[in-house]
């Protein structure tokens, strides 16, 4: 038996959608025109300031595919999940090392904000949509970090913001002194200082499980693949429980399921 090459793996297209939590059993098809404003109802948040995380996995808790990539793993509903989600947010934030892997394009409804402490972003990041005038991509760091990614972002669509690190954190034990990472309370804070309270984190894995083990999350939106992949990067990797509440799930006739989790408090 061969290991399946990135192009050999085929993920299976679901096009029926159904919603099991709540039990309503309402279905859609995702080729329908209709399809996008049935995902939006599904996928309301509610009013104020508002953390999303929103992910992908395999069953065997994978955050990528053969590739390297989330998007060997996806599905035309999680896209569709993501356009909706996306709708509802000011804000998209990921980090330095998924955009270096995967490439990114500004998002069409939201800003998108970029956690990096070098400012390398990969070659053809940060592309605009058949050139389509966005606002452009704000790129998070240290204030020590500042000048080094104001000189790799060079002349990309992007704007450089300072994050101050927060005592807080360093008085909790949540940061050891001399870490080199932003704490997801001070992103938070300094997007919201712009009136960017609306947020949803799409990882990778290591800022996600930064975001959910910091309690700034509200609610972990997850895309649970019907694929064996071997375990490289974990889509969280927490080192204490997090208490849920399942508040929503859907299910499509390829396999794939798609929750929405409460952080319960």
């Amino acid at each position: 038996m061969t290991t399946p090459s990135a192009r050999d793996v085929s993920v299976p297209a679901g096009r029926w959608v159904t919603e099991v939590i709540p039990t309503s059993f309402e279905r859609v098809d995702t080729t329908d025109d209709d399809a996008a404003e049935w995902m939006s109802q599904r996928y309301r948040r509610p009013e104020g300031a508002f953390v999303r995380l929103n992910m992908v996995t395999t069953l065997t808790g994978s955050s990528a595919g053969a590739d390297g990539s989330s998007a060997s793993i996806s599905s035309r509903v999680d896209r569709l999940i993501l356009g909706a989600i996306r709708r509802e947010a000011d804000v998209v934030v990921v980090g330095a090392e998924t955009v270096r892997a995967e490439g990114s394009m500004l998002p069409k409804t939201a800003r998108m904000a970029i956690v990096t402490s070098s400012g390398d972003l990969g070659e053809g990041s940060l592309r605009r949509r058949d050139g389509r005038d966005a606002p452009p991509a704000l790129i998070l760091c240290r204030p020590e970090d500042a000048a080094r990614v104001e000189a790799a972002i060079g002349d990309a669509p992007a704007e450089t913001v300072v994050v101050p690190g927060s005592p807080r954190a360093h008085d909790r034990g949540e940061t050891p002194h001399g870490d080199a990472r932003l704490h997801p309370a001070d992103i938070v804070h300094a997007l919201g200082a712009r009136g960017l309270d609306r947020i949803v984190c799409e990882g990778g894995a290591g800022l996600a499980t930064q975001f959910v083990g910091a309690g700034v999350v509200d609610e972990v939106c997850v895309t649970v693949s019907p694929l064996l992949e071997p375990v490289h990067h974990p889509f969280l990797s927490l080192t204490a429980s997090v208490l849920t509440e399942v508040t929503g799930m859907l299910v499509d006739d390829a396999g794939f399921s798609y929750r929405r989790l409460a952080i319960r408090r």
